[in-house]
């Protein structure tokens, strides 16, 4: 950036009272999809009127960042809609009623466990609305519902944060290219378990041994026919999106969309016969699909985008990089700062910051942002999307978080970072 000019400090006043909308969204109101889509087409208007070379390299610069920001945007689309159909056939009930103790510490055990290989899988937010669904058929009290679903929101967390399909800003590094899917998963799969196994011990301590109650709910999801191969297909289908971009090199929207067509062509045949069974097909998923978040990712990268052609990211972290003073603390910097800030778009600022010619693919930055935007989120309840899931399904009160579970999720996060640390120490990642 050569010179700040009034056009300069006119985006950032907008991208701050637009991120301030964003953040006090319950208190406004108002959706923070419309406020993220305002602020990417105000700051591109900005940019176009008050500050691009030409209207030729403007338009240029959007292009190329829409062609990103697209394949982001598909890729959440398909991905979200195998979830939904695989909702609908009731199949994820399959996997929960195989819990069938009642012992505390195990309960606690097997629900973290299963959320953080789940949350790998398919992702976080998912993984935490089928979890804390599950909750409340085997628990009760709503006391135990809260510490355990918590746990739940820690575990999926971290669960997401070492996979390109478990977490939406991993997904961004991994499409991006700072991250690939064998590396990120090498690098970061025991860190984010430690994180787990942390946030367990310490809320366990808080339980007395003894066993939970029985059901808490009556009317039961209905399991459709084909739930299991719908099951079946659509993990399947998830699996195989980063298998085929590392060995045919498909980008993962178009391994995400195959995915989708085959679950839709089979789906279709599953229950052509049925026409009361149009309710568990792939276009009523679609009417499920939460649209208004697939916007709010599209406006932030697009408005983020803008900030990048502007040169304001580049000033931004030269900045950054003199208070910091490492690319470590950076990272962890970051991580705490998305339990406030939504991680979407501090890591794609981070992406726009950072060249692969500084920090290459895979370098233990890149690591780190991942795992650090992914955990962090879990500080607060509404630091992530699954902590915001679970704050709506169980009425969670920020305050009773904050004073029962966010130092858990701190030192949770402390430690899976150190661990990752301790172990880039002795070159093993």
């Amino acid at each position: 950036m050569d010179a700040f000019t009034s056009t300069h400090a006119a985006m950032i006043l907008l991208f701050v009272l637009g991120y301030g909308a964003i953040i006090f969204e319950h208190n406004l109101r108002i959706n923070k999809g419309a406020v993220a889509l305002l602020l990417a087409a105000g700051l591109w208007l900005l940019y176009f009127s008050g500050l691009a070379p030409s209207e030729e390299v403007a338009t240029h610069q959007l292009a190329e960042l829409l062609s990103e920001v697209a394949q982001i945007v598909f890729f959440l689309l398909g991905a979200m809609t195998l979830v939904e159909v695989i909702d609908l056939h009731g199949s994820f009930k399959l996997v929960t009623d195989q819990i069938r103790t009642r012992s505390k510490w195990k309960i606690m055990w097997v629900l973290a466990t299963l959320a953080f290989f789940m949350s790998a899988v398919l992702d976080n937010l998912t993984t935490t609305i089928v979890m804390v669904s599950l909750l409340r058929r085997i628990l009760p009290n709503r006391e135990n519902r809260l510490l355990l679903g918590s746990m739940v929101v820690i575990a999926a967390n971290a669960g997401g944060a070492w996979t390109p399909m478990g977490d939406v800003t991993t997904t961004m590094l991994w499409i991006g290219g700072q991250v690939t899917t064998l590396g990120v998963m090498g690098a970061l799969l025991v860190p984010s378990l430690v994180t787990m196994i942390v946030a367990v011990i310490m809320l366990g301590r808080r339980e007395k041994a003894g066993h939970y109650g029985g059901e808490a709910v009556e009317g039961e999801q209905q399991v459709e026919l084909g739930a299991r191969r719908v099951l079946s297909l659509g993990l399947g289908a998830f699996i195989m999106v980063p298998v085929l971009k590392s060995v045919a090199h498909i980008p993962p929207f178009v391994g995400i969309l195959l995915g989708l067509g085959v679950m839709w062509l089979v789906t279709d045949v599953l229950h052509h016969e049925h026409e009361d069974r149009q309710h568990v097909k792939v276009p009523a998923a679609f009417t499920k699909i939460d649209v208004s978040g697939v916007l709010f990712f599209l406006g932030i990268l697009l408005g983020i985008g803008a900030l990048q052609a502007a040169g304001l990211l580049n000033a931004l972290a030269h900045s950054l990089d003199s208070i910091a003073g490492s690319p470590t603390v950076l990272a962890g910097v970051l991580g705490v700062l998305s339990a406030i800030i939504d991680n979407v778009p501090l890591v794609a600022a981070t992406m726009g910051m950072y060249s692969l010619e500084q920090y290459p693919t895979d370098s233990q930055f890149w690591d780190l942002i991942a795992y650090c935007a992914g955990t962090g989120g879990s500080i607060l309840i509404i630091g992530s999307a699954a902590g915001v899931a679970f704050m709506g399904m169980e009425k969670v009160d920020f305050m009773w978080y904050l004073r029962r579970i966010s130092l858990v999720a701190f030192v949770s996060y402390g430690a899976g970072m150190a661990t990752y640390l301790g172990l880039a120490a002795v070159g093993l990642v």
